[in-house]
């Protein structure tokens, strides 16, 4: 049995997902996500999400963390930016609680749970719900986002952590990456 975390960075909402299980059975999960208010200045927003989640990773100690990776948008190219700053708090959380940590770009996630790399919000959301076992909507989207993170971690990566317990964990250094 494993415990896998998905995390969807975004500053004003980071979505967090907790998913425990073995192969594609999921025994337990959780959800949620971290706010932050538009009033506080960019450090302040990133040391709470640091933060917050490093409070979850202590809480949960799992075996896997699974990130949306950055995108960009030649729209907002500002937007990238930020969204670099979130992730790379939420990395450092990973890295200090000696969390292997994985990204993922968005699209792949999407084609691995949905069976379509475009697909929007809503149909990942209504996936992931049914692959939970869930009648009501998983809100805000970006704890569904994370969720979906989560199932592809425990799906995708089972074999390789399966041996490990929370409380006997290899050390992993801050610049190990699976690949």
């Amino acid at each position: 049995m494993i415990k896998v975390i998905g995390v969807d960075p975004g500053l004003s909402a980071t979505g967090v997902g907790i998913v425990r299980g073995m192969g594609l059975k999921v025994d337990g999960f959780s959800f949620g996500s971290i706010h932050t208010s538009k009033n506080l200045p960019l450090p302040s927003r990133l040391d709470q999400i640091f933060s917050n989640l490093l409070t979850v990773l202590k809480d949960e100690k799992p075996d896997l963390m699974v990130v949306e990776d950055v995108f960009s948008v030649e729209k907002f190219p500002n937007a990238g930016i930020t969204l670099g700053k979130v992730t790379g708090v939420i990395l450092l959380a990973g890295c200090r609680m000696e969390v292997p940590v994985i990204e993922v770009p968005v699209r792949e996630s999407k084609q691995v749970l949905t069976g379509n790399g475009n697909a929007t919000k809503m149909q990942l959301e209504k996936t992931v719900r049914s692959l939970l076992n869930l009648t009501t909507p998983i809100r805000p989207y970006h704890a569904s986002d994370a969720m979906g993170l989560a199932l592809l971690g425990l799906f995708r990566y089972n074999d390789r952590f399966a041996q490990r317990t929370p409380y006997k964990r290899e050390k992993t250094k801050c610049n190990d990456r699976l690949s």
